[in-house]
C-alpha cells in the first residue's frame, strides 16, 4: 500500500540520515529454476524483506584534517556515488557542510557549463554522480582561476584526475589506470596525508623565498660597490 511504501521510504532515509549505506533485500519463490535467468525476468513480483544499513567509518583524523584545509585557504568538495542524504550526513559529521549544499549528479545535468561555472562554489557535495560529472565539477573550478587537486582510487577517477592541476592517485586502494595519470601518489591512502603534504610544501617555498631574499640583501651592497666601482674606472 501507499502507506506501507512511506514508511519503508521513511524508514531508508532516516538510516541515510545516520550516514549508513542502505541496501534493500527482497526475494522471490519459484518451484524451479527458471529458464530466463535474465534480471529483466527475475526483478519482478518481489516480496520485500527489509533494509540493511552498513557504514564506511570515518578515520578519525580526517575531521581535524578538514578543519585545518578550511584554515590554510583549502576548499574540501565531497563527490560520492552515494545517495544524497547518506553524502550529507557524512559531510556534516566531517564539517565539509552546515547546511544545504548538496547536489546530485541528474540535477547538475539541468545545468549548463556556464551556469555552472558561477553556482560550482554553492556545492560542496555531489551525491550518485558519473565520470563525467567529476570532470565538469574539476573544470568549473579551474574556469574560475582555482588550482584543483583530485584524487580517487577507481578507474571512473582517471579522466578528472588526469585533467585536474594536481591529481592525488591511492597507492593501496588505487587501480593502475589512476596511478598512472596521477601527478602524486598517496602511499596511506589517507586525506590526512594531503594536508600535511600542502602544509611541508608551504613550509620548504617559504624557505626558499627567505633564503632569496636573505641573498639579494646581503649580497646586493657587493654588487652596487663592483658596479660603481667599473663605472668609475671606465670614466
Amino acid at each position: 500500500t501507499d502507506a506501507k511504501r512511506d514508511e519503508l521510504l521513511a524508514a531508508n532515509k532516516a538510516m541515510a540520515d545516520d550516514a549508513l549505506r542502505v541496501l534493500a533485500l527482497a526475494s522471490r519463490t519459484y518451484d524451479a529454476v527458471p529458464d530466463d535467468c535474465s534480471p529483466e525476468a527475475l526483478e519482478h513480483d518481489l516480496v520485500f524483506c527489509g533494509l540493511s544499513g552498513m557504514i564506511d567509518p570515518v578515520r578519525p583524523e580526517v575531521t581535524q584534517a578538514i578543519v585545518e584545509a578550511k584554515e590554510a585557504g583549502i576548499r574540501p568538495v565531497m563527490i560520492t556515488g552515494d545517495h544524497i542524504d547518506t553524502a550529507v550526513a557524512i559531510a556534516k559529521e566531517l564539517g565539509i557542510i552546515e547546511a544545504s549544499q548538496a547536489i546530485t549528479g541528474a540535477q547538475l545535468d539541468k545545468i549548463s557549463d556556464e551556469e555552472f561555472k558561477d553556482k560550482v562554489t554553492e556545492y560542496s557535495v555531489y551525491a550518485r554522480v558519473q565520470p563525467e560529472h567529476k570532470a565538469r565539477i574539476v573544470d568549473a573550478w579551474k574556469k574560475r582561476g582555482n588550482i584543483v587537486a583530485m584524487t580517487g582510487d577507481g578507474v571512473n577517477d582517471a579522466p578528472s584526475i588526469k585533467r585536474a592541476d594536481i591529481g592525488v592517485g591511492m597507492g593501496i586502494t588505487g587501480t593502475d589506470v589512476t596511478k598512472n595519470v596521477a601527478d602524486m601518489v598517496l602511499a596511506d591512502d589517507n586525506f590526512a596525508t594531503i594536508i600535511n603534504a600542502v602544509e611541508e610544501g608551504r613550509r620548504i617555498y617559504d624557505n626558499i623565498r627567505k633564503v632569496i631574499q636573505f641573498l639579494l640583501s646581503a649580497n646586493i651592497a657587493e654588487v652596487l660597490s663592483v658596479f660603481v666601482a667599473t663605472m668609475v674606472g671606465f670614466t
